[in-house]
């Protein structure tokens, strides 16, 4: 196996395994709600769950470009420092290094392990900042349940409970987002991985022992759940933090002599005065892009709603089974995103467009893969998510769209990764917006057009989907042959 595709392999398959343990934190806390026999009877915990996980995601869904921001940030913060490393990087770092632009003059004066230091700093503050935001609009916040979900009032009460207790947790979660994306930047999806490793572990054995109790004691029923997630937030956060102080000490002790090299280098310290203003410009952005996000992933399941609870439970189950190829993909995609952000930072054009397509090779691959299990396991999946007859056989029809969705899905996803590490913003803005109105487009004229039952109507929502999907792709495509990739 070559070099770049082991490189790709250590930084996709950390991510890879600790996505795949992102299910079973939400089996877990369902499983603990539909066990709880107090005021509420089960069935009403776990609506109470999924609408206050609802609210909730949504709101860090919006939060996201914390740690897209940081990732591409640093790792070209890295690639920048291999250059100015010159014969004194390590074999590990210089292992696929070839001679690239940019490595003279003030750049290979400068000591790069401040500007690193700088960038999580700054985004550790700019999510400190988002967290308080959240914190003090928590009233107002939890309002929107009522606008997400159609709740009885048992479940309403359930939501609110559940999602004043997780709010607490805003500050752990947000700053996770930043540090996450500060490891991937560093070349370090092993960090990232054990970090989302231990907050899981401690969620699921939380939620049970709070939820339901242990060696006797009873445990304080529904809170302790999102009590639970509260506390496992906080653990992850003491580990990354543990793992910052402990394995990259370097990186901020080398803050002194960082401020030595700007007396000498003025560029750097235009660099660090124009720090905050290149991250607020790169977040305004990828902001954007997330209210896109919320935008269609909300209207997808708004206008599935209208259709019935059989049809909605089908569009549920489908962009359940979708997403399950995702958190293989995603795996490639920070792995894309880790390797350009450091290739454009050492201003090395041919080892991006290698790590590029190598990237895509892989990514691609597991497209292959995914689209081979829905062929072959649909069925079989489909009766392992409900055992509705009815809901199995509204499903059945549905099933051609997952063959050809991780097509299309890979390589949205993963060049998204890649537009990250390149900190191209704008593109990935506007390529959302188009996405956005792909989407609405198709399903709007469609549904002036359409004429046929039920099903027809949850048939053009998928198209809509897709459409979103197939509008990321060529934009990105397109914009990185023509645009991103020759300005390296």
């Amino acid at each position: 196996m070559k070099p770049l595709d082991k490189e790709i392999l250590r930084l996709a398959v950390p991510s890879i395994l600790a996505n795949i343990t992102v299910p079973l934190v939400g089996m877990v806390d369902i499983a603990v709600a539909g066990h709880l026999h107090g005021v509420f009877p089960p069935a009403a915990c776990i609506g109470g769950i999924s609408v206050g996980a609802l609210l909730l995601n949504v709101i860090y869904w919006n939060c996201f470009f914390i740690r897209a921001s940081t990732g591409g940030l640093t790792a070209q913060a890295y690639g920048r420092r291999i250059v100015g490393a010159g014969a004194g990087e390590s074999p590990r770092r210089s292992f696929l290094r070839e001679p690239a632009r940019g490595g003279s003059g003030c750049r290979g004066l400068l000591s790069r392990t401040s500007e690193t230091a700088a960038i999580l700093r700054q985004s550790l503050i700019l999510g400190g900042i988002m967290a308080a935001l959240l914190l003090a609009l928590q009233w107002p916040l939890s309002r929107l349940t009522f606008i997400f979900a159609d709740a009885t009032p048992r479940v309403a009460e359930l939501a609110l409970r559940y999602f004043f207790i997780r709010i607490w947790a805003a500050p752990a979660t947000i700053s996770l987002m930043a540090l996450k994306g500060w490891f991937i930047g560093m070349q370090d999806s092993v960090s990232s991985m054990f970090t989302d490793l231990i907050v899981y572990a401690v969620n699921i054995a939380a939620s049970v022992i709070l939820g339901l109790g242990i060696a006797g004691w009873g445990g304080i029923g529904f809170d302790g759940i999102a009590l639970g997630t509260v506390i496992a937030q906080y653990c992850g956060l003491a580990f990354a933090v543990a793992v910052v102080v402990i394995k990259y000490r370097g990186e901020f002790s080398g803050d002194r002599q960082g401020a030595l090299d700007a007396v000498v280098c003025e560029r750097s310290r235009t660099a660090r005065v124009s720090g905050f203003r290149q991250l607020f410009s790169l977040n305004g952005d990828l902001f954007v892009r997330s209210l896109c996000f919320t935008g269609i992933y909300l209207g997808y399941t708004v206008i599935a709603a209208q259709y019935g609870e059989t049809l909605l439970a089908c569009c549920n189950i489908m962009m359940s089974l979708l997403m399950l190829f995702s958190y293989f993909t995603d795996g490639f995609a920070y792995a894309g995103e880790a390797l350009t952000g450091r290739f454009i930072g050492e201003r090395n054009p041919e080892m991006t467009r290698r790590s590029v397509g190598r990237t895509f090779a892989w990514s691609m691959g597991v497209a292959g893969i995914w689209m081979l299990i829905y062929w072959l396991g649909g069925m079989p999946m489909l009766h392992l998510m409900t055992d509705d007859a009815s809901v199995v056989d509204a499903c059945r029809q549905f099933l051609p769209w997952l063959l050809i969705m991780p097509l299309f899905g890979c390589a949205a996803f993963t060049w998204d990764g890649i537009y990250i590490g390149a900190t191209a913003s704008r593109a990935i803005r506007n390529a959302m917006i188009a996405a956005l109105l792909a989407f609405l487009g198709v399903w709007v004229i469609g549904k002036a057009f359409l004429a046929g039952g039920l099903s027809a109507y949850i048939h053009l929502l998928m198209a809509a989907y897709f459409a979103h999907l197939l509008a990321r792709a060529i934009h990105l495509t397109v914009r990185w042959h023509r645009r991103i990739l020759r300005g390296i």
